[in-house]
């Protein structure tokens, strides 16, 4: 396992922020890494702060993230309160569908745990 991968996390980037709603997923937004090193990855700390899960919908493209979001299948499941930190490219794409309502979902680039 790198090295990088047992660290604190540390945000490399800017964080972005998308409302996450129902029943079509917003544009997809990017949050590149500003890496440090040279890797074909990227750790990213989401957030869903709502009371409602979200899927997330992660992609190599906007439109990929959005058909990702609108299935349950293609999507990451967010719990209401998740904050979680999981690997992705570093120029990936991010959009969300809600279970119902509205939801606001953060996400910060970076490197570590």
């Amino acid at each position: 396992m790198a090295s990088s991968s047992q660290i604190a996390f540390g945000p490399l980037g800017d964080t972005i922020t998308f409302a996450a709603v129902t029943p079509t997923p917003p544009a997809a937004v990017q949050a590149p890494v500003h890496p440090t090193t040279n890797t074909s990855v990227g750790q990213y700390r989401i957030i869903n702060d709502s009371t409602v899960t979200v899927f997330l919908g992660v992609g190599k493209t906007s439109a990929a993230a959005i058909s990702n979001a609108g299935a349950v299948a293609t999507s990451i499941p967010l719990l209401p309160g998740t904050d979680e930190v999981l690997r992705f490219s570093p120029d990936a794409f991010f959009t969300g569908k809600s279970a119902s309502g509205t939801a606001t979902v953060y996400i910060t680039p970076g490197q570590g745990l």
